[in-house]
């Protein structure tokens, strides 16, 4: 069923798609069967949104990444956008372009994600965390309300990150430059977890099973299968 106020340039809509009134669908998308697309959503050209997905009013899918003549990094992205099937996407989230999204995600309410991410399958991305460019994130990863990922991060499968958490990726502040080598997130290996309030330094290393304290900052990198705490993060146990 499509609304009569929708407005809906694309034929490529599967059987069972729903579409609201105030949407906006452009040539060039693609929507699988039984997707529900709630009022006010807008979806560019050269998105695809897979089986079974629904967005909730305001979100804009495919948005271009514009560096407006203030950032030092070259703005690269390609076209396309896809959302795995059965994802749902909150209200009011914008997802750029050059963005895959694995089945079965939530993308919760006033989400950013930028160009160049890649989001596994079975994930959580929970209300206003922002995912900066160029970012890998596993498969069942959680990733708490209001924290924040820096761009050139990777986060492995099965990761927990708290709420209020914040990675950056430049040492080099002064410097006013983006140099590729040097701006560099951090790597969080596969079932690690992050507590509320951390900061994590560019480039550090949490591995496999680890635990970061809430409220700790991480300076230097952290053996698999232990706990670290405080500031900076320091060692207090082993798990194995």
């Amino acid at each position: 069923m499509i609304s009569p106020h929708a407005v809906v340039l694309t034929d490529a809509i599967g059987p069972g798609v729903k579409i609201a009134e105030f949407a906006v669908v452009r040539q060039g998308a693609r929507l699988g069967k039984d997707v529900t697309i709630h009022p006010h959503v807008t979806i560019e050209s050269g998105v695809h949104i897979e089986d079974g997905v629904e967005i909730f009013p305001g979100a804009y899918l495919g948005k271009e990444p514009k560096g407006a003549g203030t950032t030092l990094r070259a703005v690269k992205f390609e076209r396309h956008l896809r959302i795995g099937r059965g994802s749902s996407i909150g209200p009011h989230a914008v997802i750029f372009y050059d963005v895959e999204i694995g089945a079965e995600t939530l993308i919760g309410d006033g989400a950013s994600i930028r160009e160049q991410c890649r989001i596994g399958t079975h994930c959580l991305i929970s209300r206003y965390v922002t995912v900066n460019f160029n970012t890998i994130i596993g498969d069942r990863a959680r990733i708490m309300d209001s924290t924040h990922i820096t761009g050139n991060c990777v986060i492995g499968n099965n990761v927990f990150i708290s709420t209020l958490v914040a990675t950056v990726n430049d040492n080099e502040m002064v410097s006013r430059s983006y140099a590729e080598s040097k701006i560099v997130g951090p790597r969080i290996g596969d079932n690690a977890s992050i507590g509320a309030g951390a900061c994590l330094l560019p480039g550090v290393l949490v591995g496999e099973g680890a635990i970061v304290g809430a409220g700790s900052v991480v300076t230097k990198d952290v053996e698999s299968y232990t706990v670290v705490m405080g500031v900076p993060a320091r060692l207090t146990r082993r798990l194995r």
